[in-house]
């Protein structure tokens, strides 16, 4: 084949095989050989080449251009015997992840879970075989590594994306901020693009479950939206303040940004918050989207629909998890946060079960199904997790792509499993059976217009709002004069003034909201409702994805966000609820006080108030 690239492996007697090639699926020719004689064969793909029994001299196979090679080997050292298929992915031009998912070709990927603890020395760890059998396969666009799901301690993703670095472009990894702050997530981000995995899904994390010694405490210093204005920022080239004083702008990484987002909310005021985050994301410089799990593909296609709607646009991926009675327990019962099987789905889950493959058929088609309808409905990708073999992986896709083209239709209509009385951004299209973009929910835009005043709306809050529009909202009311007023106490010195003040915060925003001091206050943007107190992540951008049925996914309260939706939404304010840029809080500020730091330009307000000057 003139002009097409060609690699030349060498192996012999002394060549592990076992830890460099890829065994995959069953033998699918088997070829004999006896002959201690070298054997240098071109082979092109779909050709065969056998390998010695025992090879005493080195072996020299050429492939010829892009593809993959198969071949059978049976290799002894005098002890042991072992045998199986050899399988050399030689593929050139095989795109990267970036490229496969905005190339408006339909394409695969598979998760890949990490365990906790080491692996017994000497073992070829079984998930690299599985990356590497899976990265082998040309339906496999990508693998995407977790990290620390369900807030367990596990190997780090890296820690496996090194043992697949051969295909470094074709692995995304996954970063959350449950157990690191800003600083440890910047380093670890910078050793991603250093060893050149550029492709990172930025999520704000499951809280801890458990921990060597009692449960460990999270971090949750930046979320999902500041981790994806940091990892921006890197990319921009991030600015930073040596110590004699110099401005100085670092190498520009180049990661491809992705997020998550979880439609399978059943209320209206947990549903809404959903979207709007997952548009701020994208404002803040998220360049893919990933869905949490679910199985209703009206949901999964309102995810396109809202982008839509909002203007904003970015490669969507179908989330798949192949299920099991067990873990469909768990789903059901909220065990782990943001994946939802109904109760209608359950029942199903229960009657399969019970046969004699306990379900397994019908698990598989429900993955493959879901598969189809992504396809047909235009998402970027398909994503497939709960798998532990090759094999299945592959099961799952050839029976997706064994329908025919237009079965998905009705897929569609038949994966629909919602939760009862769920909410729904948009009405359903009677012909599909999913949504229709031309028609917003009819009670959404009737409560627009004549808005049921929520039990949130107390008087307290009514007064705050009052209270904040006459001295706090810069450039208006009091402000300047209260600008004026500490810039003068701060410049004299008057400590007693200022900590009598600081008395009159503390005592009033205590007995109001349940402060906590941080000094960086963030009630404006919250409704007034201390992230510190009402939500267990601390979450200052919006919603986690973790909540059911609007309360908090450790279940002691109820989610922050779905109370501010319900304040704001009574104003008219809900829908502008999360724009913005991202809130950074500044620990700096701890146990000072934030009406100075407000007035002073020293808080986080001052970076979207030009009006409101840092000073000295």
């Amino acid at each position: 084949m003139p002009g097409r690239p060609s690699r030349t492996l060498s192996a012999g007697a002394s060549n592990d095989l076992s830890s460099k090639e890829h065994f995959a699926e069953p033998v699918i020719s088997q070829i004999n050989s006896k002959s201690n004689k070298s054997l240098g064969p071109k082979v092109a793909p779909g050709g065969y080449a056998a390998i010695p029994a025992e090879p005493s001299r080195n072996l020299s196979i050429t492939f010829i251009g892009s593809g993959q090679y198969r071949g059978c080997f049976r290799k002894s050292d005098g002890l042991s015997t072992q045998r199986g298929l050899l399988m050399v992915s030689h593929d050139m031009s095989a795109p990267s992840f970036r490229e496969a998912i905005t190339s408006g070709k339909f394409v695969y990927g598979a998760e890949l879970v990490t365990t906790r603890g080491i692996p017994e020395p000497g073992d070829r760890p079984k998930l690299v075989e599985l990356g590497e059998q899976l990265l082998a396969d040309p339906r496999i666009a990508w693998v995407s590594i977790t990290d620390n799901p369900g807030g367990n301690p596990m190997l780090p993703p890296d820690w496996l994306a090194n043992r697949l670095a051969e295909q470094r472009t074709r692995v995304v990894v996954h970063l959350t901020c449950k157990d690191l702050n800003r600083n440890g997530l910047e380093s670890v981000a910078s050793r991603y693009a250093a060893e050149g995995f550029d492709h990172i899904l930025a999520l704000t994390g499951d809280y801890p479950v458990t921990g060597y010694g009692g449960l460990a405490r999270p971090v949750f210093d930046l979320d999902s939206v500041s981790l994806i204005a940091l990892l921006k920022a890197m990319n921009d080239g991030l600015e930073v303040t040596r110590p004699a004083g110099k401005v100085e702008r670092l190498p520009r990484t180049n990661f491809f940004i992705g997020c998550a987002v979880s439609p399978f909310k059943r209320q209206e005021r947990e549903l809404m918050p959903q979207y709007f985050k997952l548009a701020r994301k994208i404002h803040c410089g998220a360049q893919w989207v990933i869905s949490q799990l679910g199985y209703d593909m009206r949901k999964f296609y309102e995810i396109k629909l809202f982008l839509q709607w909002a203007q904003v646009s970015a490669p969507v991926i179908g989330n798949v998890y192949l299920l099991n009675k067990t873990v469909a327990k768990m789903f059901h019962e909220n065990k782990i946060p943001g994946c939802v099987v109904s109760r209608s789905l359950y029942e199903q889950v229960e009657k399969y079960a019970a046969g004699p493959d306990k379900g397994r058929s019908f698990f598989l088609e429900l993955a493959a199904k879901q598969l189809a309808v992504f396809k047909g409905l235009g998402f970027a990708a398909g994503y497939l997790g709960g798998i532990h073999k090759a094999e299945t992986f592959f099961q799952v896709i050839e029976r997706a792509e064994r329908f025919g083209e237009n079965d998905w239709k009705e897929f569609a209509k038949e994966i629909q499993y919602p939760q009862e009385n769920e909410f729904y951004l948009f009405e359903a299209d009677p012909a599909t059976g999913l949504g229709d973009i031309t028609q917003l929910n009819r009670d959404y835009l009737a409560s627009l217009k004549n808005p049921p005043k929520p039990a949130e709306v107390t008087v307290g809050y009514r007064l705050t709002r009052q209270i904040h529009e006459a001295a706090f909202t810069p450039g208006k009311g009091l402000f300047p004069q209260l600008e004026k007023v500490y810039a003068k106490l701060e410049a004299n010195g008057d400590n007693l003034a200022l900590r009598a003040l600081n008395r009159i915060e503390r005592v009033s925003k205590e007995m109001s909201f349940g402060c906590k001091d941080c000094g960086d206050c963030s009630l404006p943007e919250t409704a007034y409702l201390c992230p510190r107190k009402a939500c267990s992540k601390t979450g200052r951008n919006g919603p986690c994805g973790g909540s059911h049925d609007g309360r908090c996914e450790l279940d002691d309260k109820e989610c922050l966000w779905a109370r501010a939706y319900d304040r704001l939404k009574y104003y008219g304010e809900h829908e502008h609820m999360l724009d913005g840029p991202a809130v950074f809080y500044n620990a700096s500020l701890e146990g000072t006080s934030s009406w100075a730091n407000l007035f002073r330009g020293r808080d986080h307000h001052h970076a979207t108030t030009p009006e409101s000057k840092p000073k000295e």
